[in-house]
């Protein structure tokens, strides 16, 4: 939509819903946040983004806008219905058809790892590079590709799928079906199941990496467990596809010692005499997806 004089932005997560809207020279005019309650069913999120979507449309009094969605997870392209989101009563369903319906506007569905990736790559930290690999690691893990400022997407969506690479195939069950994908060691919920598998005890990822840093053992022995599979997965993904820079977001980004630690193992592990790949932190922070989102929309 060319004469479009606003882009709107939504970001579909498993435990909140955040919208933006942007002018047409993509400044920021208003972000919102609201809880998912993926617990109420599809119907119930889809009424959510909404009223979210409503909201946002009445700041800019209804002027001519694109939308998009960012959302864990694609769209089937045999299907048409959504496949492969951890939000899972959303798989098997036709959620553009469905969010067209209830927003009465044309809506681009995108991973949200993809637009995570894409935001960084035109307005954060990776800014001047051909090949961008964003990571999102928070409450699970996943990947996109930007190359030369598009996103790669691939002929069945499963560009940058990088949480669902196995590692282990003897590790932990992941909602996939598989065992030992990379989101079941490195997200923040495979870090918590850990934990709580070895030392019989809950505890958040935060609070795990909190005690590691106040010297507690099992806590220790927790982050290093982390940052090795880090190491083993982004050394993989690195011989894949040798990006020119690796931008993480998410929760767990916030971590300090994984561009210490973590990339110090991702050195030990990448199948080169050395490791050039800058490894940073997102620039944007947990406006990233939204604004990816945003930037995506038709």
């Amino acid at each position: 939509m060319s004469t479009a004089n606003y882009k709107i932005g939504i970001d579909l997560g498993g435990t909140k819903i955040e919208g933006v809207a942007l002018d047409a020279q993509g400044r920021e005019i208003e972000r919102r946040r609201i809880a998912t309650e993926a617990e109420g069913g599809p119907a119930h999120i889809v009424s959510r983004i909404a009223n979210l979507y409503a909201g946002l449309v009445y700041l800019v009094d209804d002027a001519p806008h694109t939308l998009g969605v960012g959302t864990p997870g694609a769209l089937s392209a045999r299907t048409g219905l959504l496949k492969n989101s951890n939000t899972v009563c959303l798989n098997g369903q036709p959620l553009k058809q469905m969010l067209e319906a209830a927003l009465m506007h044309p809506v681009r569905i995108e991973n949200d790892a993809n637009c995570f990736a894409l935001a960084e790559a035109l307005h954060g930290a990776g800014r001047g590079y051909d090949c961008v690999f964003g990571v999102i690691m928070g409450t699970g893990c996943g990947g996109g590709i930007v190359l030369d400022g598009k996103v790669r997407t691939g002929p069945q969506s499963l560009a940058g799928e990088w949480g669902h690479m196995v590692i282990d195939p003897n590790g932990p069950l992941c909602y996939c079906g598989a065992h030992g994908c990379v989101e079941t060691f490195i997200s923040g919920g495979g870090l918590e199941a850990a934990f709580r598998k070895r030392y019989m005890e809950e505890r958040t990822a935060t609070q795990i990496h909190q005690g590691a840093l106040a010297g507690e053992l099992r806590c220790v022995e927790a982050m290093n467990g982390f940052y090795a599979h880090f190491g083993r997965a982004v050394a993989n993904l690195i011989a894949v596809l040798d990006p020119d820079i690796i931008v993480l977001g998410g929760g767990l980004s916030n971590i300090d010692e994984l561009y210490t630690e973590g990339v110090a193992q991702v050195r030990e592990l990448v199948f080169s005499d050395e490791l050039t790949t800058p490894i940073v932190r997102n620039e944007l922070g947990d406006s990233a997806g939204v604004i990816g989102a945003a930037l995506v929309g038709i």
